[in-house]
């Protein structure tokens, strides 16, 4: 028996970008910068804020999220997603000179190809 492959979410394209970048937060590079030891003091004691969970006292810097109290925030360090990201953050960023590096190695082969 031959099952026939269902194609119902084949003009759904529209939704998966707003799912994608509903709940979107900082990078890693971003959140590289921020664990910088300034960086780190400012953002563990911010003023108070009330359109914040928790009023912005409950930060975690690794995932750039707020939560609402202490309970919430210690069951989150032992969540599956934050260890996630504190393995994430061990490697080094990437950043744009290597960026431009590689884009440049790749447009000299590509010319080197070209005058061929």
């Amino acid at each position: 028996m031959v099952y026939k492959r269902k194609k119902y979410h084949r003009g759904d394209t529209h939704l998966k970008k707003r799912w994608r970048t509903k709940r979107r937060t900082k990078d890693l590079d971003e959140i590289d910068e921020d664990l910088n030891d300034k960086n780190v003091e400012k953002l563990l004691n911010q003023e108070v804020d009330l359109d914040r969970p928790g009023a912005g006292r409950y930060y975690c810097i690794h995932c750039a999220r707020y939560f609402i109290n202490d309970t919430a925030i210690n069951d989150h360090f032992t969540t599956k997603v934050h260890k996630r990201r504190l393995k994430a953050l061990e490697l080094e960023p990437y950043s744009i000179e290597e960026s431009e590096r590689a884009a440049d190695t790749s447009s000299k082969a590509k010319l080197a190809k070209m005058d061929a």
